[in-house]
Order: C-alpha cells, then sequence, then structure tokens
C-alpha cells in the first residue's frame, strides 16, 4: 500500500472532475501532493481537498504539528458551498480541532478572507510558509491575508486532519489511505 501510495503522491490525482497536480509550486520551492478527498453531505458533492507536503506521510499527527512548508487546496464543486455554510463550517472545525486551538480573533480575521460568494470551481490554497511562520489564504490565486503562527496553522489543518475531522472519508483521502 505505501507503494501505491507513493506511486499516486508522485502523480497525483483526479478527483469529481479536478485534477491535482503531483507539485504545487510556490514562490519559495515546491510542495507535493500527499493525496486528496471528496467532502460530502447527504450525498451531495460539496468540495475536493488535496494535501501537498514537503515528503508523502499517512500520519495525520504528524502533518498537524509539522513545522515544515505544507498546503491545503481546496475546489468547490457544487453551488451549495456558499461563503457563511463554508465560514459556519470553518467555526465549527475550530471547535473540534482540540487539542489544537486558535484564538477568536485569529477566528475571526480567518474567516473575514472569505467576503466575496463562492462559485463552483473556486480554488482556496491553505498554505503554510515556515519560513514567514504564516499561513496565507489565497482564493483563486489572489492573496486574501496571512495569519502568523504555528499554533494556528496546526489548529487549522486540525479541522480536516484532527481527531474530529470535517469527514473522515476526506481525512484519509488528504492522507493517501485510499
Amino acid at each position: 500500500m505505501l507503494c501505491m501510495t507513493s506511486m499516486a503522491s508522485a502523480q497525483g490525482r483526479k478527483i469529481a472532475g479536478i485534477t491535482f497536480p503531483p507539485e504545487l509550486k510556490t514562490k519559495t520551492g515546491s510542495l507535493y501532493f500527499n493525496g486528496c478527498g471528496l467532502r460530502e453531505k447527504y450525498t451531495l458533492d460539496l468540495y475536493v481537498a488535496g494535501l501537498y507536503l514537503n515528503k508523502p506521510t499517512m500520519d495525520a499527527k504528524k502533518v498537524i504539528n509539522s513545522s515544515e512548508s505544507q498546503a491545503i487546496k481546496i475546489v468547490i464543486v457544487s453551488s451549495k458551498v456558499t461563503r457563511d455554510k463554508f465560514n459556519e463550517s470553518v467555526k465549527e472545525g475550530f471547535a473540534n480541532a482540540a487539542p489544537y486551538s486558535a484564538t477568536p480573533s485569529q477566528i475571526k480575521e480567518f474567516k473575514g478572507f472569505f467576503t466575496d460568494p463562492f462559485k463552483v470551481k473556486d480554488e482556496i490554497s491553505l498554505i503554510y510558509k515556515k519560513d514567514k511562520d504564516k499561513t496565507y489564504v489565497i482564493i483563486n490565486k489572489d492573496i486574501k491575508g496571512s495569519i502568523d503562527g504555528l499554533p494556528f496553522k496546526k489548529a487549522l489543518f486540525a479541522i480536516w486532519l484532527g481527531n474530529k475531522p470535517a469527514q473522515g472519508k476526506l481525512k484519509k483521502g488528504m492522507m493517501g489511505q485510499i
């Protein structure tokens, strides 16, 4: 299984019509595809999310606790995903991220990056840069802002990869386990 995961990671993957390339280039280097999954609710496909790391791993705690650069790329695949529903899910996700936590002001600032209505095919990139110790929010290639600190990144990534993830199957996909 590890060999298959490494092969999939080297190749990227297509899911729900969205292709996740094997490499995500940033201004300071490259991150590599680890895995991706589909967020579903009541049989509706909502969004797909892919995880990019310096090197592949199947250990979610290692990803959350890592101070290395990493990214989550989310692509909206349903018109049912609205900005307000996304922000409500993020709020719930931070509440479920224990033992990791973000401050109320960080959560408010993060949600404030999502001011425009969502459209199908919108891309949201959450990129943690080790050298800057910041998590950047990029929507459709437009930098919306950043939040300082590794503790915030840990809480944010725990929304999808923590003990109470947004969806178990999505977490497994992002970790390259399915």
